[in-house]
C-alpha cells in the first residue's frame, strides 16, 4: 500500500464516521462515500478498520495513564487510571464509539475484538488475571466498562470507583 492510499483510506474511514454519526446504529452508509466500496469492499471491513482505530486509540492512552513516572513502585489506582483512559479516548472519539457501539449486534468479528478489548481492560485495570478464563475475563470487562459508561454519562454524582464495581461484580462470583 503506497502513502496516497493510506491517507485516502483514513479519508474514507473519516467520511464513513462522519456520516454514520446521523444514525450510528444503521448500517454505515458505503454508497455515499466516494470510493469506500472500491478501498474496502464491505461495511465490516471498514468497522473492522475503525474498531483497530478506536483500540490504537484507546491503548496508546492506557499504557500513558498507567505508566506515571510518579508512580516508580508501580501501585497506583490502575482503576482510576483505566477510567481516565477510557474517558479521554470517548471525549476525543465520541461519534467512532457510538458507531462500533452500534455495530457490534450486526457482526460477530466486531463482538470478537470488543471482548479483545474488555479483557485489556479489565487486565490493565488490575481486576483480572490474564491466565483466568476468557470469558470470565470478559465478564469483569464488561462489569468495568458499564461502569465508565454510567459514570460518563453521569459525571455530576461521584463515588467510589472501587466499591462500585465490587457490587457489580458481586453477582459474577
Amino acid at each position: 500500500m503506497s502513502w496516497t492510499d493510506f491517507y485516502r483510506r483514513q479519508e474514507i474511514l473519516e467520511a464513513a464516521v462522519r456520516l454514520a454519526g446521523r444514525n450510528p446504529a444503521a448500517p454505515l452508509p458505503l454508497a455515499e462515500v466516494p470510493g469506500a466500496e472500491a478501498h474496502f469492499g464491505t461495511e465490516e471491513n471498514i468497522l473492522t478498520a475503525l474498531q483497530y482505530q478506536w483500540t490504537r486509540s484507546l491503548s496508546g492512552r492506557l499504557r500513558a495513564e498507567v505508566t506515571d513516572p510518579d508512580d516508580a513502585d508501580g501501585l497506583g489506582d490502575h482503576v482510576d487510571a483505566v477510567a481516565r483512559a477510557w474517558r479521554s479516548a470517548v471525549e476525543e472519539h465520541e461519534t467512532l464509539r457510538a458507531v462500533l457501539d452500534g455495530a457490534y449486534e450486526r457482526h460477530a468479528s466486531l463482538r470478537t475484538m470488543h471482548e479483545g478489548e474488555l479483557r485489556m481492560l479489565a487486565v490493565t485495570a488490575g481486576l483480572a488475571d490474564p491466565r483466568e478464563p476468557a470469558e470470565e475475563i470478559v465478564k469483569v470487562g464488561h462489569a468495568l466498562e458499564a461502569l465508565l459508561r454510567t459514570s460518563h454519562a453521569q459525571p455530576a454524582r461521584r463515588r467510589p470507583v472501587m466499591g462500585h464495581l465490587r457490587r457489580l461484580l458481586a453477582p459474577s462470583a
